[in-house]
């Protein structure tokens, strides 16, 4: 991995790739290594061909796991909104 200012050159599913970016290169780094490892997940689930089929299918995998914790978040959010509104009442009761 060579990095110079803004840009990071990484290894994906065995290919080179300059990635430029405003945030850290380390951390432009870990996301490259996250897809190649994805890659290589589906590639070794279902040997599927060509370097684009098994980009799609990991980009649906990553997808739906970025849909589930959005979906998450959501709820874990709501729940905090429902105790919020709970302990308002209270407070509200007690003053």
């Amino acid at each position: 991995m060579s990095e110079d200012k803004g840009s990071v050159t990484v290894e994906i599913f065995g290919h080179e790739y300059k990635i430029r970016g405003d945030a850290d290169p380390e951390y432009m780094a870990e996301i490259a290594r996250y897809v190649d490892e994805k890659m290589k997940q589906v590639a070794k689930g279902a040997p599927v061909g060509s370097l684009a089929r098994i980009g799609i299918l990991a980009a649906l995998n990553i997808a739906e796991e970025l849909f589930r914790m959005r979906d998450e978040k959501l709820r874990v959010m709501e729940g905090i909104d429902s105790v919020t509104r709970r302990m308002q009442r209270k407070l509200e009761e007690i003053t």
